[in-house]
């Protein structure tokens, strides 16, 4: 097909700086393309986001109710919306994505108050999330009504499926609901080795974003509503929140490619096994320091600064904390072991002059 569009990039670039860099998977674009011609019923009317919500029942239950929306800070803010009061609040840790890089979305456009908790490795336990989960009838407090964890986490560590049943359990019996950030819902999956729903519906967790631009799609995520009283005004939220995409078969057909069969779980496996390859070739190099435990595909590092200067401009990465020196390294779908040897092989320059 012909287009008057040109290739703006170098294709042959590559980076470590974050899992949106990567493109879409073929299996994705193929799928678009498949989507396309004809018309179908606009705003989630169409056969495709029908058939959506039987591939989710598949992986969270035939209770589940899967709405379809444009990014992750979208289906997270939509999803607190629906889950808390106007006078509510929402525990979370410290370094939570809602906390730290949705700019205040959560805060500004839902109106809700979050209640921070530092933590060791980015993941909530009952005990931290009493630090802030009281004073339900003091008017002059935020009410605590939601508990918010990511799975994995912002430092690339994965909650177990018993220690998010404990969060549950903890959170519901306070009358508080759960919803799971699943950014990388996938590469948590693939490092347990477990359904998705081990650690979501069978545990006791209210409501995900479920997170597909990360592991190969183009655009787009999702919420699903696991516990039927949560999203019983979704619908309305997600218009209100400017969610409801006209063209929503566009971004259902990508999660039907998704999660139809494997290609979720075969994206995840491969970034969290390039990322395992990095961490081990950087266990090599002297004065390298790895962070957190590599469970996911980030691997974090402190190195000299002037050494992450050096090799951010042959490979593009963030820093994480950078008057500490320490960095962050993301793994996708299409990393390559050249891509990682390459990399390895300029640090280790980097690091010897």
């Amino acid at each position: 097909m012909r287009t008057d569009a040109r290739q703006h990039h170098d294709p042959a670039v590559r980076g470590f700086a974050s899992d949106n860099y990567a493109g879409a998977h073929p299996e994705v674009l193929a799928a678009l393309a498949l989507a396309n011609g004809g018309h179908q019923i606009a705003y989630g009317e169409d056969e495709y986001t029908d058939h959506l919500q039987r591939v989710m029942h598949s992986h969270f239950g035939a209770g589940a109710e899967t709405f379809p929306v444009f990014n992750g800070t979208g289906a997270n803010v939509t999803a607190l919306q629906a889950l808390t009061d106007r006078w509510g609040a929402v525990v979370c840790a410290e370094t939570a994505h809602i906390n730290v890089d949705e700019g205040g979305a959560p805060e500004r456009m839902a109106g809700l108050k979050l209640l921070t908790v530092p933590t060791p490795d980015g993941k909530l336990t009952p005990e931290l999330i009493d630090r802030q989960a009281w004073g339900w009838e003091d008017e002059h407090r935020a009410m605590p009504q939601v508990v918010s964890i990511t799975q994995n986490t912002e430092l690339g560590t994965v909650y177990t499926p018993d220690e998010i049943k404990a969060i549950c359990d903890h959170a519901h019996e306070r009358g508080m609901k759960v919803h799971l950030d699943g950014a990388r819902i996938s590469n948590a999956a693939a490092s347990l080795n477990v359904p998705m729903r081990t650690f979501t519906n069978a545990v006791g967790v209210d409501v995900l974003s479920y997170g597909g631009t990360k592991n190969g799609m183009l655009f787009g995520e999702a919420i699903v509503v696991l516990d039927p009283d949560a999203g019983r005004r979704l619908k309305h939220i997600r218009k209100m929140s400017m969610q409801l995409a006209s063209k929503m078969r566009f971004v259902s057909v990508q999660l039907e490619a998704m999660l139809a069969k494997d290609l979720w779980l075969r994206n995840a496996r491969h970034a969290n096994a390039m990322a395992r390859r990095l961490a081990e070739g950087v266990r090599q190099v002297h004065g390298v320091e790895i962070l957190h435990e590599v469970q996911a595909n980030a691997v974090f590092a402190r190195l000299p600064h002037d050494v992450s200067e050096r090799l951010q401009k042959r490979y593009r990465f963030y820093f994480w904390d950078e008057k500490a020196g320490d960095v962050r390294w993301m793994c996708s779908f299409d990393t390559t072991e050249d891509d990682v040897d390459g990399f390895l092989a300029a640090l280790k320059e980097e690091m010897a002059r």
